[in-house]
This record gives structure tokens, C-alpha cells and sequence, in this order.
């Protein structure tokens, strides 16, 4: 009567506290820049050493340049001082850093899965909200706070009241053209940010089983979106290539071995969950943002919202997200207008995302008005892309082709929104001020955002030939 979470919490339990609360130990440690340095400094402080190097992996990825890469004063003095603390760091405290020019350097959540140093049955966490993208390999991935961060330096252990369990069904098919960034959209628009509070949420589903690697860690991605503390789906076969032969992962016979347990996770029959939600994809239609956070969200053919339509208790956001977005209700999304493009962040920025984009991308062009950025997530993506031609097919379509990073997922680099500039982003937040104070931020696939670069604003995409 078991489900996955309930399975891996407990394997991973050390002791029971008299407050609720368990000591779990931690399998996977990331680490990037910015959460990272006053831990470290805690450690020094308190003369203590960082237990488990080798289970610690730093990467450098917020504050790096995706223009400049030769210039570390490019994304300013405070980012110059972070990426060189965590330099330093590596080199005093012994752990794995692929850094500044590391030839693989990129985006933690996507650098971790393709090292394989992500694996199922994992308890990982990592100084960043959107640790759960590793939960797509059927692993507890969830992020945490910086004194956190400095309790698993110290002990390879942190400490935490075991959130409810939530199962989320998807039924039916995906319509054509619809992703898994729609589906994750379209699924906080229905229960809203706040949906999945408390929860460690599993999905399930047919479409689930049939989704990439690629498209899952986009679902798990956006989980936090919901409220929730993190996302699962169960390891299968797909998992298993997806791992296979990869740096950190098993080899030979215990590779055989780890399948054998991996699969011992999958939840019970007969499993209890605190909440089961169950929801219809076939009619799911591309989606677009419209406020100032991930629930604010309508389908490519819907138009603005009126604030009446919604419930008291959500007006005031209402209006509030209408008069900073500079939006009238009752406009179509398809009127909408933009200015920069943003197609990268933890969210979509995998070698699957770039080649679906430059579907789109090729033998078109850039719309005059519009500046749009392509941001492989690692070097590894970045060099993948470059061998199958992508790079060419972008930077012929007025695509700018980037070095990896987070970039203009959020404001902390020289990536960085104007006042009142409009971008469509295949991000993960919409949140005021996230791409850059005063702009304004719409949350879409790579496919969509592609349509938007092409177009000067918002189009449905599904009519074109090449999806």
C-alpha cells in the first residue's frame, strides 16, 4: 500500500524526531553560485569540512554571461564576485565544479540528468526552487535554503516533516502540437498556484508513459509552479536508455542491478494518496501567460480575462497582474504584441526543445521589432545542437545563438528585460520583475515562442506544416 514517495522517504530515513519531522540522508548534492557562498562561509566559521565531496556537484550557471563568455566583468561586479567565490570554494572544499569555461558548463538541472549523476530513487537537493526537474527520473528532488544547504555540506543530512502525497492522472490523448510545457501550463492553470501545497505530487497517465525524458523533466520542472514540494514519475524503460552509459551512472552488471531496484520503486497497486486529481488532456490547446504568475494563463485562441471572471478573493491579483502586464481584458492573445523572445532556462532548454524550435525556425525569419535568444542549457546540448545544424538554422532565421546558462530566465546576468518590454519565454515565472524590472513576462512552449519571434506577437502555431 505503498506509493513511490512513500518508498523512497522511507529508504532514505535515518531517524524519526519527536517533532514530526524525519533526518533524511541526501544521495545528490547540487550547487550553484548564488545559494551556495554563505554555506561555505558557515563551514569555515564553524572549522568544519564538506562531509561528502564527492557527492556534491557545483555548478556555475545564474550569473554567467551567455554573450560574453570572455568578459567576467559582463553580467557586473556582484555576479563577477559570486562565480569567483565559487571558484574558490571548489578548490578549497575539494568538490566537482564545472565552472566559468568548463566545456560542459550549463544549467544545474540540466547538467545533472545528463551526467547521470541524477538517478532514480535519489534523494537530491539542491540550493534552487526547480530541483524537482530531476523527480522526472523517479527520484525526491526539492529545493531548499541556504542554512539547508550548509546542514548537508556538514552532515550529507537534512531534516524535514514529510509532505502529503498527491497523485495527478492525465486521461486521454495529447492533441497535435500540444507539449508537455502546455500540459504543466494548463494543469496550474485548473488547480492554481497553490493546488499542490503540502504535496509531493506523482504523475500518471498514459501520456506520462509516452513522454520523452526530456518532456517529463519539464513537467517536474514546473511542479513548484503548482505549490507543490516535489514532482515523480515513475522509472521505466525510457529512463533506463536515457541513463544508460552516461559518466555517473552504473556500469555493467550493477547497471543490471540498479534496473532491478529502480523498478522495485513504482508505486503499489494498491497505494493510498492524500489527494488524487485526475484531468482530461484531449482538448488541451497551446498556452500562453497572461499575468504575473503561472496560473494567469489562457489558451492561444482565449482572449484577456476580465477580473469578474474571476472570484472575489483573486480580483485585487487580478487587476494588479492586468495594470503591470499593460493589458485591457477581452483583447485576443493573438493580438498581443512582443518584443524579446526567450527560448532556454531549466525549463526548455534540452537538445529535444531546440530541435522542436528549429522546426519552426527554419527558412523563416525574425520579425523586424523582435530580438530573440536561443540558450542551449549546457555545453553538451550546445555542441549537440551545433553537430545536427541548429545553430545555422537560427542564427539564418535572426535567432542569436548563445553560450549556456540561465540567461534571461531571471534578472542576474547582462540578459536583462527593459521597463515595459514584452517577452514571450519558455521559462518557468512570470512574476513581476523576474526578467528585469518593470518587464513583462509570458510563459509559452519553444514552439510557441518561435511562432511569437516569427510573427511579432502571439499566433497558433498548430497550423503550421512543420509541427
Amino acid at each position: 500500500m505503498k506509493s513511490m514517495f512513500d518508498k523512497i522517504w522511507e529508504n532514505h530515513t535515518a531517524e524519526n524526531l519527536s517533532s514530526g519531522e524525519s533526518i533524511l540522508f541526501v544521495d545528490r548534492h547540487l550547487v550553484h553560485e548564488v545559494t551556495s557562498a554563505q554555506a561555505f562561509q558557515g563551514l569555515r566559521d564553524k572549522g568544519r569540512n564538506l562531509l561528502h565531496p564527492e557527492l556534491t556537484l557545483g555548478v556555475i550557471d545564474h550569473n554567467v554571461s551567455t554573450k560574453n563568455r570572455s568578459d567576467r566583468n559582463a553580467s557586473g561586479p556582484v555576479s563577477k564576485k559570486q562565480m569567483e567565490t565559487m571558484e574558490q570554494n571548489s578548490k578549497e572544499f575539494g568538490f566537482r565544479l564545472l565552472g566559468w569555461d568548463h566545456p560542459d558548463q550549463g544549467v544545474v538541472h540540466v547538467i545533472g540528468p545528463e551526467l547521470g549523476f541524477t538517478l532514480p530513487g535519489q534523494v537530491i537537493v539542491c540550493g534552487d526552487s526547480h530541483t524537482s526537474t530531476h523527480g522526472a527520473f523517479g527520484s525526491l528532488a526539492f529545493g531548499i535554503g541556504t542554512s539547508e544547504v550548509e546542514h548537508v555540506f556538514a552532515t550529507q543530512t537534512i531534516v524535514q516533516k514529510k509532505p502529503g502525497s498527491m497523485l495527478i492522472r492525465f486521461i486521454g490523448k495529447l492533441p497535435t502540437g500540444i507539449t508537455a510545457k502546455d500540459l504543466a501550463l494548463g494543469l496550474i492553470e485548473k488547480i492554481g498556484t497553490n493546488g499542490c501545497q503540502g504535496y509531493v505530487v506523482e504523475y500518471a497517465g498514459d501520456v506520462i508513459s509516452c513522454f520523452s525524458m526530456e518532456e517529463r523533466m519539464t513537467l517536474c520542472n514546473m511542479s513548484i509552479e503548482a505549490g507543490a514540494r516535489a514532482g515523480l514519475v515513475t522509472p521505466d524503460e525510457t529512463t533506463f536508455q536515457y541513463i544508460y552509459g552516461r559518466e555517473f551512472a552504473p556500469k555493467g552488471d550493477e547497471f543490471a542491478k540498479a534496473i532491478g531496484f529502480w523498478k522495485s520503486l513504482r508505486s503499489d497497486s494498491d497505494a493510498i494518496y492524500d489527494q488524487i486529481i485526475e484531468m482530461d488532456v484531449s482538448e488541451l490547446e497551446p498556452k500562453v501567460s497572461w499575468g504575473t504568475k503561472p496560473s494567469q494563463t489562457v489558451s492561444i485562441t482565449g482572449k484577456v480575462p476580465y477580473p469578474s471572471n474571476f472570484n472575489f478573493a483573486d480580483l485585487a491579483s487580478t487587476e494588479a497582474a492586468l495594470e503591470y502586464m499593460g493589458l485591457k481584458s477581452g483583447i485576443p492573445i493573438q493580438d498581443i504584441e512582443i518584443d524579446k523572445v526567450f527560448i532556454g532556462s531549466c525549463t526548455n532548454s534540452r537538445i529535444e526543445d531546440l530541435r522542436a524550435a528549429s522546426r519552426l525556425a527554419k527558412g523563416r525569419k525574425v520579425h523586424t521589432r523582435v530580438q530573440a535568444l536561443v540558450v542551449p542549457g549546457s555545453g553538451r546540448v550546445k555542441r549537440q545542437a551545433e553537430k545536427e545544424g541548429l545553430d545555422r538554422i537560427f542564427k539564418e532565421a535572426g535567432f542569436e545563438w548563445r553560450e549556456p546558462g540561465c540567461s534571461m530566465c531571471l534578472a542576474m546576468n547582462d540578459d536583462v528585460l527593459k521597463p515595459g518590454e514584452r517577452c514571450a519565454s519558455t521559462s518557468n515565472r512570470n512574476f513581476e520583475g523576474r526578467q528585469g524590472k518593470g518587464g513583462r513576462t509570458h510563459l509559452v512552449s519553444p514552439a510557441m515562442a518561435v511562432g511569437a519571434a516569427i510573427s511579432g506577437k502571439f499566433v497558433d502555431i498548430r497550423s503550421w506544416r512543420e509541427l
